[in-house]
């Protein structure tokens, strides 16, 4: 007599490709959630580097702003070459809320590069000369290279030009979607911060709060923003 065959029934089949494709989905749904986290974590990362390599390359000219060497400028002694203090050297910080314009008058501390926009060179005792170029000190004298630089927000770039020269700024930063700049006074306690300095309150100026708002492009993860307070080391 013979055994009847045995196999799998049509329900036993169904069942199996239900089960089989429910697992199948599973793992397309996990791998499409891990996919997507690593894309957002990626985004806001960048983000996080790009606003890191911006605010501290600000932090460090600020922080050098008004460093015009040991000697004060309001007795510069004018030779063959020289020339008069500048009006800029006045205000070594200015920021325009209007046009999101930062202008910075910060000690050259690089060596390489363009020609500083103006050389300080003095014996740190009686003589103080001021130059559009970089000169050789003499013996006993000291050259302070100073740079202007200026960062304008334009659009969602962030421009950057070093001089004064009728070369055109340079985008170092994008997707920015908002640039703010306060200054903390002195003469009171706890320090007051604002946004607006006279020229003639300038000189009371002792810390920069910047405030750096970083956009995703492809709108992966929200805008974030970063915040950051630079001393003047000349005003302590």
């Amino acid at each position: 007599m013979r055994k009847p065959c045995r196999g799998f029934g049509l329900v036993e089949i169904m069942v199996a490709l239900v089960l089989g494709l429910v697992v199948t989905l599973g793992i397309i749904q996990i791998f499409a959630a891990s996919r997507g986290t690593y894309v957002t974590q990626n985004s806001s990362a960048r983000m996080q580097e790009d606003a890191r390599f911006l605010l501290s390359k600000l932090m460090q000219e600020i922080r050098m702003t008004g460093m015009y060497g040991c000697l004060s400028l309001d007795n510069v002694t004018v030779v063959s070459g020289s020339i008069t203090k500048p009006a800029a050297l006045t205000t070594p910080i200015l920021w325009d809320d209007a046009t999101k314009k930062l202008t910075l008058i910060s000690a050259d501390i690089s060596t390489a590069g363009s020609s500083p926009t103006w050389t300080v060179v003095t014996d740190c005792q009686t003589s103080t000369q001021i130059y559009t170029v970089k000169p050789t000190p003499a013996t006993g004298f000291t050259a302070f290279p100073l740079r202007q630089l200026t960062y304008t927000l334009d659009g969602t770039n962030l421009m950057f030009k070093a001089g004064t020269g009728s070369d055109a700024a340079q985008a170092i930063l994008s997707n920015v979607d908002a640039l703010e700049v306060s200054f903390g006074m002195g003469g009171s306690y706890p320090m007051s911060y604002t946004g607006t300095v006279t020229t003639a309150a300038s000189e009371n100026i002792r810390s920069v709060r910047l405030k750096l708002t970083l956009k995703d492009p492809d709108n992966r993860v929200r805008s974030q923003t970063y915040s950051v307070v630079a001393a003047l080391r000349n005003r302590f």
